[in-house]
């Protein structure tokens, strides 16, 4: 195993942003010893490199074009981030822009549905599938 878990760390998080219990996961996973890499995780949290809260406001603005805020209040739990966090980041998603992209992605539903005609109880279930709430999908499927 070349390299310190710092090492290995930094390249990971070059990549992209992660979470602290998915690097600490990866880390693990390559083999590095749990002390180090718990020394790791304070020494990259300490310096600004690895912030759940950062984590979870940057997966939010990537996502919540085609997510509901229930679909991303899971992915950010099954990533690690605790509650608190993902509570505090999700409150900066307006209803607004969450009813535009429920709109947008029921628009997109209907262009590729078969034969042409439109299916609102199934566009409906789906949007609510993918985490919108039902006021929303509601409000978006008048809007069509």
């Amino acid at each position: 195993m070349p390299g310190t878990s710092y090492d290995a760390g930094v390249r990971l998080l070059a990549s992209r942003a992660h979470s602290v219990r998915e690097l600490r996961n990866k880390l693990l996973r390559r083999g590095h010893a749990e002390p180090e890499v718990v020394a790791t995780l304070e020494r990259l949290r300490g310096s600004g490199y690895l912030d759940d809260a950062a984590y979870a406001r940057g997966l939010i603005s990537r996502r919540s074009s085609s997510r509901g805020a229930r679909a991303i209040a899971a992915e950010l739990a099954a990533k690690g981030v605790d509650r608190e966090a993902a509570r505090a980041a999700l409150g900066g998603l307006e209803a607004t822009d969450q009813l535009e992209a429920a709109v947008e992605v029921a628009r997109r539903m209907l262009r590729t549905a078969p034969g042409g005609q439109p299916d609102l109880q199934r566009v409906g279930a789906r949007l609510l599938r993918r985490g919108f709430s039902m006021e929303v999908a509601r409000a978006a499927l008048r809007r069509l």
